[in-house]
């Protein structure tokens, strides 16, 4: 109301695209928009978000913005994007519907949840949704326990749910841990992509630059270890290529040497070094020597970087991607804190730490295992998730939904799972809404941001928490206790003033007895059949597919291959040149459970035994910018899970590798990119 014609008002908004929940700021100016209202569209005037960038005072963001954050501002003009309630018209998964009002809409769904109260069936409803933060997820964790269902199930292909797992059982925080890296001297990361797509990438990006330049003589050292060069692999000092599920014993390798070398005693892990066998008589089964056996990593590599490591405190460690989704993840999440607590980097000023949080940190979740293992429910809500497009087949998701009498989703596009609701409740974007974050990690002190909605809606959506509430007062049998009137009201009332004290703090591991974990990685289909690891990775642009709808990220080049708007598959040269495949050549991937086809990308930064493939393409549905582009690797992966946590262990799959035709044109490449050769590839 208070906007004047040609001048610029910036407003608070927070990304919400991953979990990181970064402060944006919004550049508001007034314009002419397209709306749709009371069924009609038309044009009115107000105020539109034109920009958005970093918030500098946010303790997440400071004032940066990756690329992806960028883009969120495609989610609220986009042109595929649902204007109103849609109800099914013709078969599941056909994309036919039609629109209807918002009142028909919610006496439907009403009518499905008073039908299972009234059957004295509350617990046959069940929601998916997205892994998020903030008060979004509380609210919907309070409407299903109220209303007598279980808890939500969340869905993330990519999940850290493992290494959340490992420090609880570590350090007694079932979270991800924030690395004060603007004070550290040198840091290993064992495939956790920290600086492209992984945990809080921003706010590590941040770090990581003081960590590098902002003290006068004092530079950092990055070391990362993993079998296929990431962005973060081609920013470090050191990129040491390891066999796929032996992080954990290179981990090991070099608590060996640290203890051994008289540098550290055994006991300074104390509860974190207990977990693991054989660590008080100093893990005699993984000297240099064996290490190297099993990694590829050279013993004196292994000496060395253990030497590092210890006489450049303050140092630390983390884990992620790959290296958790193995079959033996929670040992390799567990070895990787052992060492943290080794060296005295936990809860320390240039170690790791906890962001303050809520009571003792997140609660573990249940996982879409638990919604395909037990009976179908016979209502089921799904907001922000796609579990047709990012499962592997072998688990019949697609079958289940099938099952289900009655599917709604809160969806704001249609994609490969919203296609099988019988009823579209379509959200507002995040500009559009009252929204806030309280993230899991990416600063020291506790953080809780609110903001307010930066413009009117365009469309006749809601705000999917209010329809939660306006539901909660419409069921027959009210839920009780009454929930809040509004969501404004609700994360109004989020304050951190109850999570202090801030700063790095060290954390009590809490009396758990874990169970024996899985140490040995196994992998899906024989080796002489299948001889090469399957490695798909979450995509810079698009992560897990979920951002595949963004035309500005689609053809934002890929940093390493340059490609764009396509699929691709990564293979060391070496390999390629054996099985006679050349750059762009269409390949086939298979393995026991199915076979993609997509160019081949020729790359030096990938070890000779793996085979690695982005996420984000091939979609069935999604917009016009995604649907029927490229190829899903996910269609080829086995349906193995971790043990000890039930995710998915994607990293756990083999294939093989077949040239099927000539140098393919849709691998669109940026003009003028160069590839360059890393170090230390031959042979790892």
């Amino acid at each position: 109301d208070d906007l004047v014609p040609g001048v610029s008002v910036w407003k608070p908004s927070i990304c919400p695209l991953c979990q990181s929940g970064c402060g944006v700021i919004a550049r508001v100016v007034e314009g002419d928009a397209e709306v749709f209202r009371h069924g009609q569209p038309g044009v009115i005037r107000m105020g539109l978000v034109k920009k958005l960038e970093g918030n500098p005072a946010d303790p997440i963001s400071h004032g940066k913005l990756c690329p992806r954050g960028q883009a969120a501002i495609q989610v609220t003009y986009h042109p595929d994007r649902l204007a109103a309630p849609m109800k099914r018209k013709g078969p599941r998964g056909s994309g036919e519907f039609t629109e209807i009002s918002w009142a028909d809409a919610l006496k439907e769904l009403l009518a499905q949840l008073d039908g299972l109260a009234s059957a004295n069936d509350r617990a046959s409803l069940a929601f998916l949704m997205r892994a998020r933060t903030g008060r979004r997820p509380e609210l919907i964790a309070q409407f299903l326990n109220r209303f007598g269902a279980p808890a939500p199930v969340l869905f993330d292909v990519f999940g850290d749910d493992v290494l959340r797992h490992a420090n609880q059982l570590s350090f007694g925080r079932y979270q991800l841990p924030t690395l004060d890296l603007a004070h550290s001297r040198y840091l290993i990361a064992f495939g956790a992509d920290l600086l492209g797509t992984w945990n809080s990438p921003v706010s590590q990006a941040v770090a990581f630059g003081a960590m590098r330049g902002d003290r006068p003589g004092v530079r950092g050292k990055f070391v990362q270890v993993e079998p296929r060069m990431s962005p973060t692999g081609a920013n470090a000092d050191e990129w040491v290529a390891v066999r796929p599920g032996t992080e954990g014993v290179l981990a090991l390798g070099l608590a060996h040497v640290i203890i051994k070398s008289g540098r550290r005693t055994a006991a300074s892990a104390a509860h974190a070094g207990s977990l693991i066998d054989g660590w008080s008589s100093g893990l005699p089964g993984y000297t240099p020597e064996q290490v190297e056996q099993q990694t590829g990593v050279k013993a004196a590599k292994v000496e060395r970087l253990a030497k590092e490591f210890a006489d450049n405190a303050p140092a630390s460690a983390v884990i992620g991607g790959a290296p958790l989704a193995q079959t033996n993840g929670v040992f390799q999440a567990l070895a990787v804190n052992a060492l943290n607590a080794l060296v005295g980097s936990v809860g320390t000023p240039g170690g790791l730490a906890f962001t303050p949080q809520s009571g003792s940190g997140s609660s573990p979740r249940r996982s879409l295992n638990d919604l395909l293992s037990g009976p179908a429910p016979k209502v089921l809500l799904i907001d922000d998730a796609n579990p047709v497009y990012a499962s592997p087949p072998g688990w019949k998701v697609g079958e289940v939904l099938e099952k289900i009498r009655f599917i709604a989703s809160f969806g704001s596009f249609l994609d490969d799972t919203t296609v099988h609701a019988d009823l579209i409740l379509p959200d507002h974007s995040f500009l559009e809404s009252w929204t806030d974050a309280q993230p899991e990690s990416g600063a020291l002190a506790a953080v809780s941001t609110v903001a307010e909605p930066a413009m009117r809606p365009l469309y006749d959506t809601r705000s999917t928490p209010e329809v939660l509430l306006e539901v909660s007062r419409m069921l027959q049998q009210p839920l009780s206790p009454a929930l809040p009137q509004t969501f404004e009201e609700m994360v109004k009332a989020s304050s951190p003033q109850d999570l202090k004290p801030s700063g790095p703090q060290a954390v009590k591991p809490q009396a758990l007895s874990p169970k024996p974990v899985t140490i040995v990685a196994s992998f899906d289909g024989e080796v002489r059949q299948f001889p090469f690891h399957f490695l798909p990775y979450h995509s810079q642009a698009l992560l897990d597919g979920s951002l595949a709808h963004l035309p500005w990220l689609q053809e934002m080049p890929d940093p390493l291959t340059s490609a764009m708007w396509s699929s691709w598959v990564e293979i060391n040269p070496q390999t390629a040149a054996r099985l006679g495949i050349g750059d762009a050549d269409m390949v086939e991937i298979a393995s026991a459970h199915g076979r993609v086809e997509a160019p081949a990308v020729l790359s030096p930064g990938i070890a000779p035994d793996v085979i690695a493939m982005p996420m984000g393409q091939g979609h069935k549905t999604f917009t016009r910018y995604a649907s029927g582009r490229g190829t899903n690797p996910v269609e080829i992966l086995a349906p193995v899970t971790q043990p000890e946590t039930g995710t998915l262990a994607w990293a756990a799959t083999r294939v093989k590798v077949t040239r099927v035709g000539d140098p393919d044109t849709s691998l669109i490449l940026f003009a003028g990119a160069t590839r360059e050769r890393p170090e230390d590839l031959s042979g790892r």
